[in-house]
Formats: C-alpha cells, sequence, structure tokens
C-alpha cells in the first residue's frame, strides 16, 4: 500500500522538479552532468560583464521531449513557458537543437549555476552551467586632499571594489618621479619635503575595463626661503628698482627696511609692490638720500627669511651681494692720479 502511494506521489510531482532536485544533490557552483557521454550538454561557463546581457545555451536532440531551464532551486522556463517574474529573463531559442534562455543586464546576484534538465524517452536528465559575473573597477574611497608642514608623515588611502578584485597603485605625478610609488592600497610618506608636494594618483585595475583614476592633492607648507636679491647701482636722478624673490607655502608677506625704517607708499618717490613670490622697491627719482643698505624680510606662520640689498651710485664699488660699498673717488691711489693729472694741465703758478 506504501509503495502505490509514492509511486502516485512521485507521478504528482513535475518532471523538471524531480530533474532540479537531482541537480541539486551536486556540490554547489561545479558543471554537473547526467548520463552517458553523447548526452546532449550546455556550456561549463558563461562569463559576462555587470550590465551586459548572458545567454545560456542548452544543446538538445530529437530524444528530448521536455526541456526547462532553473536557477539553483528557482524555475525559469518550461518549454515556452515562463516562470520566473524577472522581465530580464526571456526566452531566446526552443527548437529541435537548441534550448537557450537570456539574462539582460546581468548584475552580481545572477552569479552562480543554472540547470539545464531535459526529459528523454528514458528519464529526466540534466546539465549546469555557471554564470560568472565581471565588475568593472571602482574606486570607493579616497584620501581627501591633504595640507602638512615640511616634515611631518602622510597616509593616503583608495579603497577600489570591482571582480575580480582590482590591483591598486599610487602615482606620484612629477616630471622627476619614476614608476609607481605603492603598489598597494596605502601610502605612507615619512617627513614629507617640499619637493614632495603635488599632486598624487590612484589607479584601479582589474582588466574588465579602462582603469578607475582619483586624484589626491598634497600642499606641503614650509618657512621662506629667499632665492635672489641684488645689489644694484643707480645714477642720480634715474629710476631703481629693488627686487626681493622668494618660495614659501603659504606665501610670504614681504617688508621693507632702511635700517631700522620700514619703507612704505607713503614715502614721496617710492612704490613698494609686494607679488606672491616677490616684492619690488621703485624709486622713480634717485636721491642722494636713497643710497643705502636696504633689507628684505619675507615672513610666513612658519619662520622668515631676510636679505641685504644695496643701492648704490655709479662712483661706487661694491663686492657682490656682500651689502659693502666704497667710494672710488676716496681712495690715496686715485687722488694721486688726480692730482698729477691737475699739475700737467693747469699752467705754472705765477709768483
Amino acid at each position: 500500500m506504501m509503495e502505490m502511494l509514492r509511486a502516485r506521489m512521485l507521478r504528482s510531482v513535475p518532471w523538471f522538479l524531480l530533474s532540479g532536485m537531482t541537480a541539486l544533490c551536486f556540490l554547489q557552483g561545479v558543471p554537473v552532468r547526467s548520463g552517458d557521454a553523447s548526452f546532449p550538454k550546455a556550456m561549463d561557463n558563461v562569463t559576462v560583464r555587470q550590465g551586459d546581457s548572458a545567454i545560456l545555451r542548452c544543446t538538445v536532440d530529437n530524444r528530448v521531449t521536455r526541456v526547462a531551464w532553473l536557477n539553483r532551486s528557482t524555475i525559469l522556463y518550461t518549454g515556452n513557458d515562463k516562470w520566473s517574474i524577472d522581465p530580464r529573463v526571456v526566452l531566446v531559442a526552443n527548437t529541435k537543437t537548441q534550448y537557450s534562455i537570456e539574462i539582460q543586464n546581468v548584475d552580481i546576484y545572477d552569479e552562480g549555476p543554472y540547470t539545464c534538465s531535459v526529459q528523454t524517452d528514458n528519464h529526466p536528465k540534466t546539465s549546469r552551467v555557471h554564470l560568472i559575473v565581471q565588475v568593472p573597477p571602482t574606486i570607493v574611497e579616497i584620501s581627501s586632499n591633504i595640507v602638512v608642514n615640511e616634515g611631518n608623515n602622510v597616509s593616503l588611502n583608495c579603497i577600489a571594489t570591482g571582480r575580480p578584485e582590482p590591483v591598486v597603485n599610487w602615482r606620484y605625478l612629477s616630471p622627476k618621479a619614476h614608476g609607481f610609488m605603492s603598489e598597494d592600497e596605502y601610502l605612507e610618506i615619512t617627513g614629507i619635503t617640499r619637493e614632495q608636494s603635488g599632486v598624487y594618483e590612484c589607479s584601479a585595475a582589474n582588466d574588465v575595463s579602462s582603469p578607475d583614476v582619483r586624484r589626491v592633492k598634497v600642499t606641503v607648507n614650509y618657512p621662506p626661503y629667499i632665492l635672489d636679491a641684488r645689489n644694484i647701482g643707480v645714477p642720480l636722478g634715474h629710476q631703481g628698482i629693488l627686487q626681493c624673490d622668494a618660495l614659501a607655502v603659504p606665501a610670504a608677506e614681504f617688508f621693507w627696511y632702511k635700517e631700522d625704517k620700514r619703507l612704505s607708499d607713503a614715502k614721496k618717490g617710492v612704490k613698494v609692490e609686494n607679488r606672491e613670490t616677490f616684492s619690488r622697491v621703485t624709486f622713480f627719482n634717485v636721491s642722494e638720500q636713497d643710497y643705502g643698505n636696504y633689507t628684505c624680510v619675507a615672513m610666513n606662520r612658519l619662520g622668515h627669511s631676510n636679505a641685504s640689498v644695496i643701492l648704490f651710485g655709479p662712483g661706487a664699488v661694491h663686492d657682490g651681494n656682500s651689502g659693502s660699498s666704497r667710494c672710488l673717488l676716496c681712495t690715496p691711489l686715485f687722488l694721486l692720479f688726480f692730482g698729477l693729472c691737475l699739475s700737467l694741465l693747469l699752467p705754472p703758478a705765477q709768483f
């Protein structure tokens, strides 16, 4: 009696469910085929990129009477009848030689095993295909632009996702840099210098599509450094310009002094111009009082630097930028030579 009841129950279960349950008895994720070697089969693997369409094909022959596609335990299609409520799943072929479905706009959750189940004259048989979904690399987290003082340590991070897992590299965008600075998600810079300020680029790649690239700007603060401040000789009544060039981050403020007095535009005939990397003092009509030693001071919140500059007349000799000068007309040799020339040019004194 029990045997008859069991037989009735089995006959009431649809053939494709029996086939599906048979498929679930095997290890998940491994392509499995049943029956003899000549039995019609599905593909081993189908690899598609996220957002593309995947076609799952199952080759059949004249021995097959019924066909169905299943995703794990979920029935997608039986013959021409659609069981799936997902509008992305469509039937593309149901012929004597092929039974195929298409999954449109594939996403991560579509990945996994799919079973082609067929009914032959003898008994149900299954064939499995594994759908692999590849995802382009995407940088999901990266350090913000950063401002640090020279000598501090800097840590940059770049987190990316994708399938296969992307390879992350850090690169310094500088003509002096060569190759990658870090082949990792993290970039550590110990005791950063002003020469290491600039743009750092993170690249995530997995060969599915073009790499995802993001950039981080690192600004390094440092105290002023005066590059150039030259002495200058100017005749009386002419225009003279003193200039002081300096680098600093943040940009330096410039101040000019003559002895202990600060120069400003308030002084008649003098103009002080300050720019980001230099300061200039213009004397429109140089007078005797304008000659002398001037001090340029460049300052920011990290420190200061200064340099001495001399404005001298045409009769003075200066030794480079040392700030010293002397009067050529006042040397003993010149006075002796001048006296000799004068005695030759003048007539003898009359007594």
